[in-house]
């Protein structure tokens, strides 16, 4: 005789558990990874005061690519010559961490070509608002002192 068939599906989803179930406890994290407030970095480089953020995982500054404040922002990209990137950034992103090798490469690949500069989001609030920057990583293109259009 056949059997009937189960009214339940199997599921090949793996078991998730929450932060309250019982296992066993994890050994500490290594000092490496822990949180810790967030330092000045080098010259150019600015840290979001008073953020929890992992040493070694901070936006980088390339060689080319520079922090630039709201005072340099007319000087630096609506007056220069070569089209500019914009890359508004913040300590405390993510994904603003995981692209800023790529415009790291960007800046030095296309030097001569392209200017690129990053914003730190936090200390630059007005320019948030004028560009309307909602998310981040954001990136904008100017081109002769204009944003160009999507």
């Amino acid at each position: 005789m056949a059997s009937a068939p189960s009214t339940t599906a199997p599921t090949l989803a793996p078991t998730l558990r929450t932060p309250v179930s019982s296992g066993p406890r994890r050994a500490p994290l290594p000092a490496a990874l822990r949180l810790s407030r967030a330092q000045p970095g080098p010259a150019g480089c600015r840290a979001a005061p008073g953020r929890l953020a992992r040493p070694r995982a901070r936006v980088r500054c390339g060689a080319a690519a520079r922090f630039i404040g709201q005072d340099e922002f007319p000087a630096e990209v609506l007056e220069s010559e070569l089209p500019v990137l914009v890359d508004f950034v913040a300590d405390w992103c993510g994904p603003c961490r995981l692209i800023a090798p790529v415009v790291d490469w960007a800046s030095e690949e296309y030097n001569g070509r392209l200017k690129i500069v990053k914003i730190d989001h936090d200390a630059n609030p007005q320019l948030i608002e004028e560009y309307k920057v909602f998310g981040l990583p954001t990136l904008i293109l100017f081109k002769n002192g204009q944003e160009v259009p999507a």
